[in-house]
């Protein structure tokens, strides 16, 4: 497995119990079919990309706690503390039209329906109900909605995104 090939799925936030669980930030809007018993997940540690397998999973607060086999007690959970979960990008599952994984939208150059450049897309932030691209440009960071109304051609494969902002909406949404 090539780490950078792989998708982020989640975030071990921190140790959980006496068992070995962990809680997971996440970073996927399928959660229930991404953490299930069963389900294996992959970890970075010292350069070596290691497979870990769900053995348990319930939900507290919207956030998985999950068991992970061999992981048997607080302290081999704490030192997973800040690992990110990735997945291969083939067991992803096929998207409807007009929706998009984040890693697809990464990189993407975004710019305006007149040719303006604005930047590249460095993260995406929300959910499926409502997303917006962090993008890098030259005044700022500038944040663009997610929607097709200002979001008007997303090309993943060309990593390419054309905008027609309202007026104003750049600037509203530039930080410094």
């Amino acid at each position: 497995m090539v780490w950078s090939e792989m998708a982020v799925v989640g975030r071990i936030a921190r140790a959980h119990g006496l068992r070995g669980q962990v809680i997971v930030n996440l970073e996927t809007d399928f959660p229930d079919e991404r953490f299930q018993p069963g389900a294996e997940v992959f970890v970075e540690r010292a350069g070596r990309v290691e497979s870990l397998t769900i053995t348990t999973v319930r939900f507290h607060r919207e956030r998985p706690v999950i068991g992970l086999r061999g992981v048997e007690s607080m302290s081999e959970a704490e030192r997973l503390a800040g690992l990110e979960l990735r997945v291969p990008r083939t067991a992803l599952a096929a998207l409807p039209d007009g929706v998009f994984y984040r890693h697809d939208l990464i990189g993407c150059r975004v710019e305006t329906t007149t040719g303006g450049m604005v930047g590249i897309v460095t993260d995406v932030e929300g959910s499926m109900t409502g997303s917006r691209l962090v993008v890098d440009g030259s005044a700022g960071e500038v944040l663009i909605p997610l929607a097709a109304e200002i979001c008007r051609e997303v090309d993943t494969a060309g990593k390419r995104i054309v905008i027609n902002p309202p007026d104003g909406l750049i600037e509203l949404n530039t930080r410094t």
